[in-house]
């Protein structure tokens, strides 16, 4: 008779490429049922975004389906995004804050961002998405809620943030008409970013991105110092400026001691519209010298291509617009490395031994 030893024992040579552990050893599989000939049970993720989900789930049947008594096997694949520091639950509910930062403006850090969260959700997760360029917001227009007012419980000062994609959006730009200037001094600033993080009926997050505002300045202070930033996505398009800027943010990244996710080289080729063909007109290869100079790895280099820029324009993001282009599964690929090394850093900040290429 098989029993749940039986299964655990034939799983646990699972192996999680990013933890170097077996699966069972990780705590990953839960709710084993045996009925007859028949197993179920559930291996349970750290995030819905895992790029060998379904790579463990073949692994798990022919594991299982390998014990001489089984001939079926019913396995449900889920996931808990693990918070980065319960200890600081200084925004109820969210479970991981990641700025999506450059170090100038006109990488597009905001079109990056935009996507990237979509492409989050798309996997399953709850995601919202902070505009936190006060200066310059320009995530309602990306996200198509241009001209659209969050409903505000005035008893408790609370805004609900819009949903568009399926990912809760919140802006400055919301509250005001669009191209206003904000002619503020930066204590106004970052006190408008507070109330942005802390005054909004966020709910259940398993990832938050900020888009912040370009340099190094309060807003990004701000930001580090009122909650738990779990780690920042860089910003940078490939020429030497762009990646002087991007060095500084990482930088300063480290003095307030949150951890680099990586780098994303933006516009990193062109891609012709007539004829498909690729240039680097920015230069090749700059974003993985300054990987290798930090230590932190390119996560993904997006092209520059009319697309992207057509549908951030009308408020059609491309992950959502055009799912299965080249161009969104750029996008989708990036929100899978995001997602893993959160839980990379995650796992190691609860004291569970892993290792990890390189």
């Amino acid at each position: 008779m098989t029993t749940e030893a039986d299964i655990l024992k034939a799983l646990s040579s699972i192996i999680d490429p990013d933890f170097n552990k077996d699966i069972v050893s990780l705590g990953f599989v839960k709710n084993i049922s045996i009925q007859g000939d028949k197993v179920a049970f559930t291996i349970e993720l750290t995030t819905p975004a895992c790029p060998v989900k379904e790579a463990f789930r073949q692994q798990a049947e022919a594991a299982v389906l390998a014990i001489p008594a089984i001939n079926a096997a019913d396995i449900t694949m889920s996931s808990k995004v693990q918070q980065a520091e319960p200890e600081k639950d200084l925004l109820p509910g969210v479970a991981n804050i990641i700025a999506v930062a450059s170090g100038k403006g006109g990488v597009g850090k905001s079109t990056t961002a935009v996507n990237l969260a979509i492409a989050m959700a798309q996997t399953g997760a709850r995601v919202g998405l902070l505009d936190g360029d006060i200066y310059g917001p320009s995530i309602p227009r990306m996200t198509g809620l241009a001209g659209y007012m969050p409903a505000i419980d005035h008893d408790k000062n609370i805004l609900t943030p819009l949903e568009n994609y399926g990912i809760k959006t919140i802006s400055i730009g919301f509250l005001m008409p669009e191209g206003e200037a904000v002619v503020w001094r930066g204590p106004m600033v970052a006190s408008a970013l507070t109330q942005l993080l802390r005054d909004v009926a966020w709910g259940d997050l398993d990832y938050l991105f900020v888009d912040m505002p370009p340099g190094t300045g309060d807003v990004q202070l701000t930001l580090t110092q009122k909650v738990p930033v779990t780690g920042a996505v860089l910003v940078t398009t490939p020429q030497d400026i762009a990646l002087l800027d991007c060095r500084k943010g990482i930088e300063m990244f480290q003095k307030v001691n949150v951890p680099a996710i990586g780098i994303v080289e933006n516009m990193s080729q062109f891609i012709c519209p007539h004829c498909g063909e690729s240039s680097h007109i920015f230069a090749e290869g700059g974003a993985a010298k300054l990987g290798e100079a930090y230590n932190t790895d390119v996560l993904a280099q997006i092209p520059l291509d009319i697309a992207i820029r057509e549908n951030s324009d009308a408020g059609t993001p491309i992950v959502a617009a055009m799912p299965d282009s080249d161009q969104a599964k750029a996008y989708q690929t990036l929100a899978g490395e995001v997602a893993r090394r959160i839980s990379i850093l995650n796992r190691r900040k609860i004291d569970i031994p892993i290792m990890t290429e390189g």
